[in-house]
């Protein structure tokens, strides 16, 4: 359990690093995370309720959310927001509009896509536990000062 607690704020400390690291010229990236409680209220119903992500354990279902915006002084073209995936969470990839790669960012597409070697030299469907990035494309031309958000879910493992 505490390696698990380690291994999830040095991946929140990957996040923190300033954004310039992470983003394309003229995009600045903002990244929050969430844990998803599901509690029920005084009349029975469930209710969704999003915590800090400061303690998270195995099974916690996470919402990071990613605000981007164009910075610079021209319009962005065929640009993409490229992510890491924290440490020890798997992503929920049903997402369409949402890409994601199982080699550090060398190779693209959707889940049914993206293959795997396997040790004795076959190949295997790459499944969620693998994914290591996800990225989005941005719409064809992002006007100076325009925004948007982008999300996902993960499970902690």
């Amino acid at each position: 359990m505490k390696a698990a607690i380690l291994s999830w704020m040095i991946a929140l400390t990957g996040l923190a690093v300033p954004q310039a690291a992470w983003a394309q010229p003229g995009v600045r990236l903002d990244t929050q995370m969430f844990v998803e409680r599901v509690t029920t209220d005084v009349n029975g119903r469930s209710r969704r309720l999003l915590a800090s992500a400061d303690r998270v354990a195995p099974g916690d279902q996470l919402i990071v959310i990613v605000h981007w915006r164009n910075d610079g002084s021209a319009p962005l073209r065929d640009q993409a927001v490229v992510r890491p995936l924290p440490r020890g969470a798997q992503i929920d990839p049903t997402d369409p509009t949402m890409q994601v790669s199982v080699d550090g960012g060398a190779h693209w597409g959707r889940m049914e896509q993206l293959w795997l070697p396997t040790p004795l030299g076959g190949t295997r469907r790459a499944v969620a536990a693998d994914v290591t990035h996800v990225r989005w494309s941005l719409p064809q031309a992002v006007p100076p000062g325009h925004a948007g958000r982008l999300s996902y879910r993960a499970t902690m493992r």
